[in-house]
């Protein structure tokens, strides 16, 4: 669970517009280190457009994002983007890149020395379950869609980030595939001590993974809390939340 010091992401009256359209709108949120906080909700509720302002790959319209106790404003955006792992779905991997250089994308960009790349991008793969021996010199297009998300994953953690961002990073591999790396994530995550916001639609997949569940619906969080609770709520979106786990394991 996750310890009572200061948070390590905070948002604070947070407001994104564009073209007259307003995407997220007061949003409070504190994010505390070594927690699995899931942004779920439908397509278009602003979970994404969460996870790029704590990138800083967009500003916020008004408030403020604090990321390790300065706004983003304050942080160089490609310093901040290179202290967060960021893992997207189908993982977004250079497909002329070999998996070891796409691993070591940020160290080369941190002039990590050839030994210490080299080791490193070994480590990572080991530890993703990929064997460095057969998939180091392996080119995207020959890789499962698991794999490629296994690589995603060691890269977005390669450089030893603080926080790693996901967005609906298995969402598009088969049901078995996907279990499997929930839960070798859940336990990378927690056995690392990383700090993750997770992007999903699926409850079943924040149930799983969740220290706390943002539900979020119309650019708002609408109810934060653990997944114990979350059950508990009487909420409507949460009831229509879990009839969708109800009628799914009937199924």
């Amino acid at each position: 669970m996750p310890d009572t010091q200061s948070p390590i992401v905070e948002l604070r009256d947070l407001k994104y517009s564009i073209a007259g359209s307003t995407i997220l709108n007061n949003l409070d949120l504190q994010i505390t280190q070594g927690e699995i906080l899931i942004l779920l909700g439908e397509s278009g509720c602003g979970k994404t457009t969460t996870l790029k302002l704590i990138n800083r790959l967009i500003d916020p319209t008004s408030g403020d994002v604090i990321v390790e106790g300065r706004s983003t404003r304050e942080w160089n955006a490609i310093e901040l983007r290179r202290h967060i792992g960021y893992v997207l779905q189908e993982a977004g991997l250079f497909p002329h890149f070999t998996v070891a250089e796409n691993v070591s994308v940020v160290l080369r960009l941190e002039n990590w020395n050839e030994t210490r790349k080299r080791d490193r991008t070994r480590e990572m793969l080991d530890l993703v379950g990929l064997d460095p021996a057969k998939f180091a010199d392996r080119f995207p297009h020959e890789l499962s869609g698991g794999q490629r998300q296994r690589v995603g994953v060691a890269r977005a953690l390669a450089a030893d980030p603080s926080i790693v961002l996901l967005d609906e990073p298995f969402g598009a591999l088969d049901a078995i595939t996907r279990t499997n790396l929930q839960k070798e994530f859940a336990r990378l995550v927690r056995d690392l001590k990383k700090t993750a916001v997770f992007v999903t639609h699926d409850l079943h997949e924040a149930m799983l993974l969740g220290s706390r569940i943002a539900l979020m619906d119309k650019g708002s969080i609408v109810l934060l809390d653990t997944p114990e609770n979350f059950r508990k709520s009487e909420l409507p979106l949460v009831r229509a939340y879990l009839e969708t786990v109800t009628v799914s394991s009937a199924v």
